[in-house]
């Protein structure tokens, strides 16, 4: 019986809560797999007793490990842009977690805020670059306070960076309908984004079964509202793949059902697989989040590990119980508490 070693960082607010009843779901699905799991106590309170969000030698005590679940990370008492580059990004950057993976599918028995359009019309993929553009930390701030202050962020795109995105994107849209939409500003950003789609041309040129749709983010924002099945695989920059994938979040059904994969194929690190929601601190400890974007990203994570019969087995429970109209979150319509809408996953695992 393969055995995978799974850091588990619960985090902040609803963090631990979803994860909870992630880590019951995918126990359920691995009946020929042990899965061996590290919990991890960083987070915002870590951060108050410390002033760390994790501590020196975290990445170190990470990189044991096959795989990070991540709950989120995030309170009101520290500032969003701590909480990320004490945690998050420092792990995507450690080690090269250069794809962030988000699926956009609206499953059967969810809601769509897009009238008229059901579950063929929503199924989409974006791959987002996930180490450098415009999260790469570059820049800074001088005459600190003074009225002439001047802040730089500075965009970092390297030929390597997106050529290898962007072949993944081209194999990834292969495998599915044969459609890309490259996602860019180059008409306003002359230098990085002409090069982007340079480098999107010239990969191109390996898949001519892949048809490629060149298109400006706020045209795209448009589209994925109005003609969302224009879309099958979209591959973006890691600010704007930020931005439409919490579009997409929306037309799915909303952003507890959002999940993601921040992996390197090539990579010899652990992959990182999270829910989007946030920490949500406005509902944490009521019992209601929605846990099954933690679910679907342990899905992920299963297929990530080469668990391909459990991570089907976990995608079947999430279609059955939402398809099925059986326990819901008060986020889709219902009246279910976090723990009750686990409970049904698992019976639904185990039922296949």
């Amino acid at each position: 019986m393969t055995r995978h070693r799974i850091a588990v960082i619960g985090g902040d607010g609803v963090g631990p809560e979803v994860v909870a009843q992630g880590i019951r779901v995918l126990e359920a699905a691995c009946a020929d797999c042990e899965l061996a799991w590290t919990h991890l106590p960083w987070g915002s309170d870590h951060h108050a007793r410390t002033g760390a969000l994790m501590p020196a030698d975290g990445l170190a005590a990470l990189a044991d490990h096959d795989a990070i679940y991540l709950g989120a990370v995030g309170s009101p008492g520290v500032p969003d842009h701590v909480t990320l580059w004490g945690l998050l990004l420092p792990i995507r950057q450690r080690f090269d977690l250069y794809l962030n993976i988000r699926p956009i599918r609206l499953l059967p028995g969810v809601a769509t805020p897009l009238a008229g359009r059901g579950p063929a019309d929503i199924d989409m993929v974006c791959v987002r670059e996930n180490t450098e553009g415009e999260y790469a930390g570059a820049g800074g701030r001088v005459h600190v306070g003074m009225g002439h202050e001047v802040g730089l962020q500075v965009d970092v795109f390297t030929r390597h960076g997106v050529e290898r995105v962007v072949r993944h994107a081209f194999g990834l849209a292969r495998s599915r309908r044969g459609r890309l939409a490259s996602i860019t500003k180059s008409n306003a950003s002359p230098h990085h984004f002409v090069m982007w789609d340079e480098i999107v041309e010239a990969v191109g040129a390996d898949f001519p079964d892949v048809e490629l749709d060149r298109v400006l983010v706020d045209a795209a924002c448009a589209y994925m509202v109005s003609q969302p099945g224009r879309f099958d695989v979209m591959v973006a920059s890691n600010l704007f793949g930020d931005v439409i994938t919490d579009i997409g979040a929306a037309i799915q059904g909303g952003m507890g059902l959002a999940a993601s994969a921040n992996v390197a194929p090539d990579g010899a690190g652990p992959g990182l697989f999270e829910p989007v929601h946030g920490s949500a601190p406005d509902i944490a400890g009521k019992g209601v989040a929605n846990p099954v974007g933690a679910v679907w990203a342990g899905a992920m994570m299963l297929d990530h590990l080469g668990e391909i019969a459990a991570a089907a087995a976990v995608m079947g429970a999430i279609e059955s119980v939402l398809g099925g109209d059986r326990a819901r979150t008060p986020d889709l319509g219902g009246s279910a508490s976090t723990a009750e809408v686990g409970d049904e996953l698992v019976r639904a695992v185990n039922a296949q």
